[in-house]
């Protein structure tokens, strides 16, 4: 047995659809503008660009249901997106052999203090003030792939208090589940328990305390969060 000089934090899992257990978390990595529309809601030519990735810190997801409004920002905003599970991984992973390696899909929220990342794009500097902050990213439970296969033509849609802000399909991302997977590990060694936010369609926006989110895509358990 192990012993450390500081308790060690807790592993962090996503409910698992149909199973008692859960699913590990190792990483947790993000693309960015890669639905056309809101690549050029943001102010970006999607024609233009190749994938680019940043990351949130584990802990960041959380499956309680609950978004705490965080300090330091008055200008949050919500990304609906589909989270894909990986239960395995490597380096240099082929575009036809990527999706062996999911292990299954959930909803996922990309929550953004969308003032302080301006002020960072704005100084060049890197994201995280304004995307892995705690809670960040509440996330649904998974179905695993064997269950549902793997989905490339499905709604994505989320309403915040019954109001529809974002609606889209997943045939709209510019790079697919399957590139995604190989592009990263060409500069990554993936593996079991890694984890990819795969980008959000148009419509992002501010929520509130008191805000009630309502994300979903068609084949995936819904996942509801109350902003507090």
């Amino acid at each position: 047995m192990t012993d450390f000089v500081i308790t060690p934090p807790p592993q962090v899992s996503i409910p698992v659809k149909g199973s008692p257990s859960k699913f590990p978390i190792r990483r947790v990595y993000c693309i960015g503008r890669n639905y056309a529309d809101h690549a050029i809601e943001m102010g970006h030519d999607p024609d233009k660009e190749p994938p680019f990735f940043f990351q949130k810190d584990t802990d960041n997801l959380v499956s309680d249901g609950v978004f705490p409004y965080p300090v330091q920002s008055n200008d949050v905003h919500h990304e609906v997106e589909m989270l894909v599970a990986l239960k395995t991984g490597g380096r240099n992973i082929s575009v036809d052999q990527a999706l062996e390696n999911v292990y299954g899909y959930a909803v996922g929220l990309d929550m953004t203090r969308r003032d302080l990342q301006a002020v960072q794009k704005k100084m060049g500097r890197p994201w995280e003030i304004g995307k892995s902050f705690e809670a960040s990213a509440p996330v649904g439970i998974i179905t695993p792939a064997s269950e549902i296969g793997h989905l490339s033509d499905a709604l994505i849609e989320l309403k915040v208090n019954d109001e529809v802000r974002q609606t889209g399909n997943l045939n709209q991302m510019i790079w697919k589940v399957a590139e995604m997977i190989s592009f990263l590990s060409d500069y990554f060694e993936l593996a079991a328990g890694d984890v990819i936010l795969s980008g959000t369609p148009a419509g992002v926006g501010p929520v509130e305390r008191g805000d009630k989110i309502f994300a979903h895509i068609d084949g995936l358990e819904d996942l509801h969060v109350s902003v507090i």
